[in-house]
């Protein structure tokens, strides 16, 4: 019974430890927040999320991490015979969020890439969880690369829609 009382004190003691350092954490938190929300480059990571692509089922996922780097990929239909009806992704080779203007560059896939030059701005959406609440509006240049080698682009303006947002509860935002 000794061996079951003290683990049951250690457990305990363990609980009360990572308790007080979850607390310690969400204290420090909200300051550090408060400091993103005021210098513009960090307030980026907002835009973070999924945007319609080209035609219906396609999309980009964006995601913006420290210094405004931004990592992502293109999900769209393959347009080739060898492809046709199936979703190539399209990761992103570079991209650069600066203030909000945005920009990347996408691997080649099948022999195509692409590349958006453009912003971010607040669409139509009321809410971040209404579609094109944030909206990425720009340019998009889709270069094809073919068997011989020869490489052509085709450049046309866009307007890709953020998609819902999933909101978070109340009580979790607190935290």
């Amino acid at each position: 019974m000794p061996i079951h009382t003290a683990r049951f004190y250690a457990l305990q003691f363990a609980s009360f430890v990572l308790f007080a350092l979850m607390l310690a954490g969400a204290q420090a938190k909200p300051d550090r927040q408060n400091k993103d929300r005021q210098s513009p480059a960090a307030s980026g990571a907002d835009y973070s999320g999924m945007y319609s692509f080209l035609r219906d089922g396609e999309f980009v996922q964006v995601t913006v991490e420290d210094q405004g780097r931004v990592t992502g990929f293109v999900s769209r239909y393959g347009d080739s015979e060898s492809d046709r009806g199936v979703f190539l992704d399209h990761f992103f080779k570079s991209g650069k969020l600066d203030g909000n203007q945005l920009a990347f560059t996408t691997e080649t896939v099948h022999g195509v890439s692409f590349e958006f030059r453009g912003t971010v701005e607040r669409g139509e959406g009321k809410s971040r969880g209404d579609e094109a609440y944030y909206v990425l509006k720009g340019t998009l240049v889709e270069n094809t690369t073919d068997e011989a080698r020869k490489t052509s682009s085709r450049s046309r303006e866009a307007l890709l829609k953020g998609f819902p947002q999933d909101l978070t509860s109340p009580q979790a935002e607190k935290k």
